[in-house]
């Protein structure tokens, strides 16, 4: 028996390409078996009152796609095929419940992640973009190459040899999409049967990046100058993770004889590594910013990370570190065949950004900001009625502080009474891996880069209120 498709020659969809389909949905649920005859072109095309050539284009079609094959002074016939058993329902995703009513709403963000995006320089990258795009124009449509472009490398290596007293060439410096990803080679280039030190407390999302490579990771605790080196020696790592500059979250500065200690270790070692995170280095507001680890570095064992996040903007994903020259040719011949994961037009505006001193102007005026606002928040709290008893640390870099309140109140109970006043802090216990020390109690962090004008007052007024 010939089926019958209804066709609408008032839709905008062809005929055509209306028989193709509705043939094709056949086939693929089963009406049309395997090894079936399909209707000659002229007796389908009666049959539906339709043109043979919209016949012959709909089988053309079909037959191109496998679902008919083309026998000659035969037809058509349907192709048999493996079709899948049909999926079991899914369960409805659980719905969320609702906000409690007397939940308010998030007034005031003090967490860690956020910077002032108000001072980003939109004119000032708007208007080298556009100088790019007139000077470069298709070459910005080629690939770079997989470390960076060299123009943007080369700024890199001047900015670092004048502002961290690091010595580079560009060769040695390799641009990618943020930390993460830059992480992510080193354990590939490093070697994923290594053990890999990481500081506690310390970013959370390290320890997911380096068990999500494979690694595994040791947790070293930190002591008044940073890293424990005696710690270190016993964890048996091949590789240690450090923000010796600044520490996060706890603002430690490792002093310069910590740091030769953790240099010796890595030199006491065959293939030992060290990696320098330079986290918000150029934040600094009580002296000028710490000589990077790497500047000390005569061993060729220090790999320098660094982002642009914090000094820019985070949705840039823009980072990069600096290999010694001992990796360069292992780097070459492992991960030399990965493209640059930074879009060029970006890569070559940061480059120009460098080398008109822009950067420099602009970390100068964004560290005036944060400085103020810092100024601001301690002000506040040192006049709120918590100044007897909250106790803060770390104010003298980056882009938060610590927050320890003496009294009844825990670390989450801190959290939770905040949230009901509409202010987010996070709890310095969420910084430590699990199974390890104890984390200094009823202690939070403060960050105060996303917050304008009056409002650091309000919500210092705010956690009054929460935690009196």
């Amino acid at each position: 028996m010939m089926r019958t498709y209804p066709l609408d020659a008032g839709a905008k969809t062809p005929l055509y390409e209306q028989l193709y389909r509705a043939i094709r949905q056949d086939i693929m649920s089963g009406a049309l078996a395997g090894g079936q005859r399909m209707p000659s072109k002229r007796r389908l095309a009666a049959h539906l009152e339709v043109s043979q050539s919209t016949i012959e284009t709909a089988y053309g079609q079909l037959a191109a796609e496998g679902y008919l094959l083309a026998k000659p002074r035969s037809g058509y016939f349907v192709q048999s095929m493996e079709r899948a058993a049909p999926a079991a329902p899914e369960a409805p995703a659980p719905v969320a419940a609702p906000a409690a009513p007397d939940a308010p709403a998030v007034a005031f963000d003090l967490r860690t992640n956020r910077v002032d995006t108000d001072g980003f320089p939109f004119a000032t990258w708007a208007k080298l973009l556009r100088g790019e795009l007139t000077c470069r124009a298709s070459q910005l449509l080629d690939a770079v190459p997989p470390q960076g472009a060299p123009e943007l490398r080369a700024q890199i290596c001047e900015y670092l040899a004048e502002f961290r007293g690091i010595r580079a060439r560009p060769e040695q410096v390799v641009v990618g999409a943020g930390s993460e990803y830059l992480l992510m080679l080193l354990i590939q280039l490093l070697g994923r049967e290594r053990v890999y030190a990481l500081e506690n407390p310390g970013y959370p999302q390290l320890r997911r990046v380096f068990c999500a490579g494979g690694a595994q990771v040791a947790p070293i605790g930190l002591d008044g100058s940073g890293l424990r080196v005696d710690a270190l020696r016993r964890s048996r790592a091949g590789a240690v993770y450090l923000t010796p500059s600044h520490h996060f979250p706890l603002g430690v500065v490792m002093p310069a004889a910590r740091r030769l200690e953790v240099l010796q270790w890595a030199a006491e070692g065959q293939d030992r590594y060290i990696l320098e995170d330079d986290y918000d280095s150029e934040f600094r507001y009580a002296s000028r910013p710490i000589p990077a680890m790497k500047q000390l570095d005569h061993a060729g064992r220090v790999i320098y990370l660094n982002t642009f996040a914090k000094s820019l903007a985070p949705s840039l994903r823009i980072g990069y570190m600096v290999l010694p020259e001992r990796l360069l040719p292992a780097y070459r011949e492992t991960l030399g065949f990965y493209a640059s994961t930074v879009p060029s037009f970006e890569q070559y505006t940061l480059a120009r950004f460098l080398q008109s001193g822009s950067f420099e102007r602009h970390v100068a005026r964004i560290r005036n900001r944060y400085k103020s606002r810092r100024d601001r928040l301690l002000a506040a709290l040192q006049r709120s009625t918590l100044a007897g008893r909250l106790h803060v640390t770390g104010a003298e870099a980056g882009l938060h502080l610590l927050a320890r309140l003496d009294g009844p109140l825990s670390e989450a109970q801190m959290v939770a009474r905040a949230a009901q006043c509409g202010v987010r802090v996070a709890g310095l216990s969420g910084y430590y891996l699990p199974g390890s020390e104890a984390c200094p109690p009823a202690t939070v962090l403060l960050g105060y880069a996303g917050l304008a004008g009056d409002a650091l007052e309000q919500a210092v007024a705010a956690l009054e209120t929460a935690w009196g």
